[in-house]
């Protein structure tokens, strides 16, 4: 006879790595604040910034679809430790967070990182459906508070180098977004898409999740494709009224060897 999974009363227990990388994030929005542009300072604070900003909206990311799971009867996402926000119990460190920062850290596109595994066959299509779209919904959330802020607040006379920064993160927010709702298996796109497909075609559709970050790269590096995704980015990227140019600055700022 299963034992039931014991259920602590407080599920949502953020762990020390988690508030390290807040910090951390914190730490390097402070030195760019402070730095003057072109300086030595402005690269380290704004990659700074900008990584651990990035790792900070991962685990918000996959906190989303392991709380949306938890409430829906999956109780084993606790015992993971999904609902620690803990960026390493979200699969492989290299995979989730270090190719993501790679490429970030180029001054290129936030790539889905991290995953939690959820009992989908607890639930049915419509539950699926919003544990797929949690996580989106949460880059989505984070790139209309970035943008936002750096609207209201932002101005090139005062602070430049956090503006630019900030602005680069919530771009990189945008390409999260769409990026994930792409309908390519292993994508958040596809389960939400999933439940709706014949038993037949999940089955033959299961052997690819596995290399849906593969496949995605290498669609991004098809020209004409690569085009159209950034066409898409900046049009939802400027509806916020910050200047492209503030994103591309930050992104230069981010390459650190410049």
């Amino acid at each position: 006879m299963n034992k039931p999974i014991p259920i602590r009363s407080r599920a949502v227990t953020p762990s020390p790595i988690f508030l390290a990388v807040v910090a951390v994030a914190i730490g390097g929005g402070v030195i760019a604040w402070n730095a003057e542009l072109d300086s030595v300072a402005a690269h380290v604070g704004v990659i700074t910034m900008v990584v651990f900003g990035w790792i900070v909206s991962v685990c918000l990311h996959e906190f989303a679809h392991a709380y949306t799971a938890w409430k829906a009867g999956d109780h084993e996402v606790q015992m993971r430790g999904y609902l620690t926000l803990n960026p390493l119990k979200y699969s492989h460190p290299l995979l989730s967070i270090g190719l993501p920062v790679l490429f970030i850290a180029m001054g290129g596109i936030g790539l889905p990182g991290g995953a939690v595994y959820v009992r989908s066959g607890l639930f049915d299509a419509k539950t699926q459906r919003r544990i797929s779209l949690a996580g989106p919904v949460v880059n989505a959330a984070c790139a209309v508070v970035l943008l936002a802020i750096v609207r209201i607040f932002g101005e090139t006379a005062s602070h430049p180098v956090f503006w630019f920064g900030l602005a680069f993160l919530g771009f990189l927010q945008v390409t999260a977004t769409l990026l994930n709702l792409l309908p390519i298996p292993g994508l958040d796109g596809y389960g939400a898409i999933e439940p709706s497909l014949s038993p037949q075609t999940r089955r033959s559709l299961d052997q690819y999740k596995g290399f849906g970050l593969v496949a995605l790269m290498a669609l991004l590096f098809v020209p004409q494709l690569n085009a159209a995704f950034f066409d898409a980015v900046y049009w939802f990227y400027e509806l916020s009224g910050v200047p492209s140019l503030w994103s591309r600055y930050g992104a230069f700022l981010t390459q650190f060897w410049r």
